[in-house]
């Protein structure tokens, strides 16, 4: 019915369907604005053009992400600053004042793993020194903090629904969530051409739109995204009650929505091995902090740098976590999980 709606209404870009979802998306956040774009990557370098930033500034990034958070930023021509997360991914507060100057201008907040960082001390940081914040909800749509949804915290927020979010269309889709009118009004224009309708072009854009059959998936599956939600919690918590007396670190179940359900251990590659050997598939999240990878090799960072983020890219593992995994499925990578550390020779 979906596809055959959007196929008799021909209107294959910014439809009808996108309108409701930017609406609807907008007034479960309580924010003014969203605008749809083509996918999460376009919304964030979109966003930090909207705030001119650009060759000379400096912009505060996670070091343990995906590489999104950072290539934007390149560019823009502006210069990433990488600051070291802790032990639950989440970039460290306490590290981040030491990197701030004269030209730094922003903070991006990456909720790892649909886990929300502490956005109060966040603001707070910000706000002394005068720092625009933009929150990478990718991996956090509709993640809450005491009923404060992730995404309505900062100067503003963007989010991804490719497939296998949480909030999943059927290929690549984001948007921008904020309550500054100006702001959206831009980012608005830059993923149209620099255009407020098809043919008024102000300044040079892009072209990033959200397809209506991706929209009209997306306002399909909204309306499930919090039970989808609490099943991944619920999931979760039975594997840190079944796994908490093995030598792993668990994550911490507050302010999560687990995208991902990723643990530590330094018998990672073993354990990984032994799990696919037994059926199980495990992904690693991810395999390179950003300092270390070949795109910002020129830097050349060392471990001792960014200890934490070189310490979860070497033991960091996801075990399997979806909504409607079944017990039975839950309780064979608990019993595998548990026969590696305790039966394994």
């Amino acid at each position: 019915m979906v596809f055959s709606n959007v196929l008799d209404d021909s209107y294959f870009v910014y439809g009808q369907e996108v309108s409701a979802f930017e609406k609807e998306f907008s007034a479960k956040h309580n924010m003014a604005h969203c605008v749809s774009m083509g996918n999460c990557t376009d919304a964030l370098q979109l966003v930090l053009q909207a705030m001119d930033i650009g060759a000379g500034d400096e912009v505060i990034v996670p070091a343990m992400t995906w590489i999104t958070d950072a290539e934007v930023v390149s560019n823009l021509g502006a210069l990433p600053i990488f600051v070291d997360v802790g032990l639950d991914g989440l970039i460290d507060i306490e590290k981040i004042a030491s990197s701030i100057n004269p030209n730094t201008k922003a903070i991006i907040v990456v909720h790892l793993y649909g886990k929300m960082v502490d956005m109060e001390a966040i603001n707070a940081l910000a706000n002394k020194h005068q720092l625009k914040v933009i929150e990478d909800c990718a991996q956090a749509t509709f993640a809450t903090n005491q009923n404060k949804l992730a995404g309505t915290y900062g100067d503003a927020a963007v989010f991804s629904f490719y497939p296998t979010k949480n909030l999943g269309a059927l290929g690549d889709a984001g948007c921008l969530l904020t309550s500054k009118t100006s702001l959206a009004k831009r980012v608005r224009k830059l993923a149209n051409h620099g255009a407020a309708d098809k043919h008024s072009h102000e300044f040079p854009g892009s072209n990033s739109r959200m397809d209506t059959l991706q929209a009209a998936v997306l306002n399909l599956k909204m309306p499930w995204v919090e039970q989808w939600n609490e099943e991944r919690q619920k999931a979760a918590a039975y594997y840190c009650q079944e796994l908490s007396m093995l030598d792993l670190v668990l994550p911490d179940l507050k302010r999560h929505i687990f995208h991902v359900f990723s643990m530590l251990t330094d018998q990672r590659d073993d354990l990984k091995k032994y799990l696919k050997q037994q059926g199980v598939q495990t992904q690693i999240h991810y395999p390179k902090a950003l300092p270390f990878t070949p795109a910002y090799s020129e830097y050349a960072f060392e471990p001792e740098d960014f200890p934490m983020a070189h310490r979860l890219q070497n033991e960091s593992l996801s075990l399997p976590l979806f909504p409607g995994i079944s017990h039975e499925e839950q309780a064979y990578v608990v019993q595998t999980v548990k026969h590696y550390f305790t039966g394994h020779t």
